[in-house]
């Protein structure tokens, strides 16, 4: 058996990982430690991501034809690929907060919704918030308004019923005067 043939599963493996997702993470991951890889892969995984370390040659030849092509100049030595299919920014929100931990492992690049990304931009990426955050944040930013609206519809009632019985005691003084 040929070796092509030997290696032609794997890069189908990374093909089916790679369709349709939203991002692909590259990083260097030359000498994390063993709890900070074990860290950072549960991390990803409670996050709905996968991260795998594949040779360059066999993600290259998966890339073929993809966005993710983008990244063949980046594959070079000691690579790793972090993957989300939901939040484009997870993977690198993830990676960037371990990075915080050690100084050894780095971005290489990414690709976000098609886009290619160098180191510079991913850590850039990695300061937005998640989509539950941001979505959060929406929320509150819509609901603030009509929150304070009631607020002062609550107050002009209370005092508008205290001003409409003291009105008409008003009214009547001067009219008995």
């Amino acid at each position: 058996m040929a070796k092509v043939e030997l290696k032609q599963p794997i890069v189908d493996e990374i093909k089916g990982k790679v369709d349709g997702v939203a991002t692909v993470v590259a990083v260097d991951y030359r000498g994390i430690s063993v709890a900070l890889d074990t860290k950072l892969r549960k991390n990803l995984r409670e996050a709905g991501c996968e991260y795998k370390v594949y040779k360059n040659t066999l993600m290259k030849r998966a890339f073929e034809g993809s966005d993710f092509e983008q990244l063949n100049d980046v594959l070079a030595g000691p690579t790793a690929i972090a993957i989300s299919k939901e939040d484009a920014t997870a993977p690198i929100r993830i990676i960037n907060d371990i990075m915080k931990e050690t100084d050894k492992v780095e971005f290489k690049g990414a690709v976000v919704e098609g886009n290619l990304y160098d180191a510079n931009g991913v850590k850039e990426l990695a300061s937005i918030p998640s989509r539950d955050v941001l979505i959060s944040k929406l929320l509150g930013s819509l609901q603030s308004p009509i929150t304070n609206l009631a607020r002062v519809l609550k107050q002009i009632a209370e005092k508008g019923g205290e001003g409409a019985a003291e009105a008409p005691a008003e009214a009547e003084a001067p009219a008995e005067a």
